[in-house]
């Protein structure tokens, strides 16, 4: 089921990121109040805003339906176990660390010099 959702989310986004980069930007108007030819669209005038936004909301709507099922089963999925869990416990504990050996006092220092 996991693997559907992932696959209708990726075509979702390339759709969406295809419709998005069909729709004129606020500058294109400008250009068609002084006839550049935007009346020719394969829309019409008016058509293509309202069929493009409509298809991108409905495409985004979509997008964040599939985003959240699949966070739903990232959620609900099982954690895996780390490196230390797979090792078989022993018995045997380490050995205590020994103490280091003290210094005397007849044993010269570093920098000094035995008299």
């Amino acid at each position: 089921m996991e693997t559907l959702v992932w696959i209708v989310h990726l075509l979702i986004s390339a759709v969406l990121i295809g419709l998005v980069l069909l729709q004129h930007g606020k500058g294109a108007d400008m250009g068609a109040a002084f006839g550049s030819g935007s009346s020719g669209s394969l829309f019409g005038a008016s058509g293509s805003a309202n069929f493009l936004s409509r298809a991108t909301a409905i495409t985004a709507t979509l997008f964040f339906l599939t985003s959240m099922t699949l966070t739903y089963f990232s959620l609900n999925r099982e954690a895996p176990g780390g490196v230390l869990d797979k090792i078989p416990a022993s018995t045997q504990q380490a050995p205590a660390p020994q103490p280091a050996p003290a210094q005397s006092e007849a044993a010269p220092q570093s920098g000094e010099v035995p008299k």
